[in-house]
Formats: structure tokens, sequence, C-alpha cells
């Protein structure tokens, strides 16, 4: 098993230095076109991924998804997943990604993201309608080539209810 790195807040516990994130050829070394990353360089990468989401700097995406991403099973592409979170935004004006906690080891990133939020109407079929809400969600992104590829996303529906 590859090192890993678990970050809450700043605070770094357990770090390994070089992991394979995409592959790798007979020998253990990395397949040619690879990224390698440490697991603090993939966190950082998804750093700047949530940071790219709450800036809503849809023209960069790009950089952190790939052209075939899926969301919970389903192909969305690089179009998809952008429409799915303009989207968001536009259900949930002040939509702010809050890293909570995160669990790195490529090609793989775990995260726990709070957000406290006024959804407009519906929201996960319950009438939020406005009022705020804090909840979190529960969400697993596998990487390719230095992009989401994949992502395993649980939101606690029931802490919304339990606020309504």
């Amino acid at each position: 098993m590859h090192g890993m790195a678990v970050f809450v807040g700043e605070q770094v516990f357990g770090h390994d230095a070089v992991s394979n994130c995409g592959g790798s050829s007979a020998g253990g070394t990395p397949a040619a076109g690879t990224i390698v990353m440490t697991e603090s360089a993939l966190a950082d990468r998804y750093r700047a991924y949530i940071a790219c989401l709450n800036r809503q700097d849809w023209d960069n995406l790009r950089q952190f998804v790939a052209d075939d991403a899926r969301h919970n099973g389903r192909l969305l592409g690089l179009a998809g997943y952008r429409a799915m979170l303009e989207r968001d935004f536009e259900e949930i004006p002040d939509l702010e990604f809050n890293i909570e906690l995160l669990v790195s080891e490529a090609p793989f990133v775990a995260s726990r993201l709070r957000f406290d939020c006024r959804p407009k109407g519906l929201f996960l079929g319950l009438a939020v309608n406005g009022r705020r809400v804090v909840f979190t969600e529960n969400v697993f992104y596998r990487f390719e080539s230095g992009k989401v590829a994949e992502v395993w996303s649980v939101v606690d529906k029931a802490a919304i209810e339990a606020q309504l």
C-alpha cells in the first residue's frame, strides 16, 4: 500500500513520497504520459479544483475535470459535469464548498465538504425555499492524469430534513 496523507484543516498526519496517479507499466515504473504526484501534491490539486468551483470559473474547469468524467456511476463528460455544477449554483446562489476533512492516497481523494447555504426552492426534493441549512457531503474522487475522472458522492439529506 502506498503512503497516505490525511489533512484536517491545514495539519498533515502521515505523508509518503511519490505515488502513481494513473497506472504503471511492468516493473512498477509509471506508464508513459502518467502524471506522478505525491499525496500532498494531489491534495493541493484537489484544493485548487475546489477553489475553481467556488470562483465558478467554468472556463478553467477543464484543467481539473476529465473529458469523460463520471459522477455516481453516470457518464457526464466535462460538459455534463459543468452543467451539473452551474445548475447547483443557480439553485443555491450562496453555494460554497468548504473542505472539512481531506484524505489523499493517489490516485484517490476522499473529502468531507461542509455547506452553509440557502437553496432557493426544492433541494434534494425538500422544500427548503431560501431557509439556511448546514449539511455535509462525503465524496470520493479518482484522479487520472491530474484530473477528476470519477466522483462518488453522498449528501447528508437527513441533516437537512432535521433543520426544516
